[in-house]
C-alpha cells in the first residue's frame, strides 16, 4: 500500500501519464494529475479510482509552474514522486536537413526545459519527502547507445537531452532517486494504433520506479525495469 504517499504526474490527462495516475491511485496513493487543459483533465479524473486531483500545469509557462507549485504546497506536506511525463512530437518523419528551428525550439521548450523547470519548482516539496523520486520520460528515439535515428530529429534530440538532464539532477541530488524511462512504442495518440505496446506496458517501469524500485537506483535509463545504455 501507499502509506500516504503522494505523486504528481505531468501531461496526465491521457496516454501513459493517465495510466500511471490510474495505477498509483489504485495502490492508494494521492495523485495529482497535471495538465494544461483543465476541462480534459477533469474528464479524465472522473474515470479514475481513488484519490486523484487535477493540478493545472503548463510546462511552457514559468508562471503556471510557479503557481502550481504554490497550490500544491498548500495541499500537501511533501511530494514523494514527480513524474515528468508531458511531451510533444511535432516533426514526425521530417529530416534534420529541413528541420524548422521554430519546431526544434518548441520541442525542447516542452520536452527538455519543461522537466527542468518543473523539477526545480517542486524541489522544496520533494525535499520534504523521506525518499524523494523524480522520473523523467525519455525515449529510445533519443538513445545514443544504438545510434540516433533520422526520424523525428527535434523529438529525438530533446529526449537525448532528457537523459543528460536526468544525469545532472541525479548528481546534484544524492539523496534522491532520479531516473529516466524508455516506455517503448506505445499505443497512444502520439504512438498511434499500430504500436506494439499497451499503455499498461508503457506505464509499468514508471510505476515500479515510483513505488517499488530500490532508492539507491539513480542516474539510470531504464526499459522494462532493466537499466539500458543511453
Amino acid at each position: 500500500m501507499s502509506e500516504g504517499r503522494t505523486a504528481l504526474v505531468t501531461g496526465a490527462n491521457r496516454g501513459i501519464g493517465l495510466e500511471v495516475v490510474r495505477q498509483l491511485a489504485t495502490r492508494g496513493w494521492r495523485v495529482f494529475l497535471g495538465a494544461r487543459d483543465v476541462a480534459k483533465a477533469e474528464d479524465a479524473e472522473a474515470s479514475l479510482p481513488g484519490e486523484v486531483e487535477v493540478l493545472r500545469l503548463d510546462l511552457t509557462d514559468p508562471a503556471s509552474i510557479s503557481l502550481a507549485a504554490r497550490d500544491l504546497s498548500a495541499q500537501i506536506q511533501a511530494l514523494d514522486v514527480l513524474v515528468n511525463n508531458a511531451g510533444i512530437l511535432e516533426d514526425g518523419d521530417s529530416s534534420v536537413l529541413t528541420l524548422s528551428p521554430e519546431i526544434a525550439r518548441a520541442t525542447f521548450e516542452t520536452n527538455t526545459l519543461g522537466p527542468l523547470r518543473v523539477t526545480q519548482a517542486f524541489l522544496p516539496l520533494l525535499r520534504k519527502s523521506a525518499a524523494p523520486r523524480v522520473i523523467n520520460i525519455a525515449s529510445g528515439a533519443g538513445q545514443l547507445g544504438g545510434g540516433l535515428q533520422s526520424w523525428a530529429p527535434a523529438y529525438s534530440m530533446s529526449k537525448t537531452a532528457v537523459n543528460a538532464l536526468t544525469q545532472q539532477f541525479a548528481a546534484a541530488l544524492p539523496n534522491f532517486a532520479v531516473n529516466s524511462v524508455c516506455p517503448g512504442w506505445v499505443r497512444t495518440d502520439m504512438g498511434g494504433a499500430n504500436a506494439p505496446r499497451s499503455v499498461e506496458q508503457g506505464a509499468d517501469t514508471i510505476v515500479w520506479l515510483a513505488a517499488e524500485a530500490p532508492h539507491n537506483l539513480t542516474g539510470k535509463f531504464l526499459k522494462d525495469r532493466h537499466v539500458i545504455d543511453w
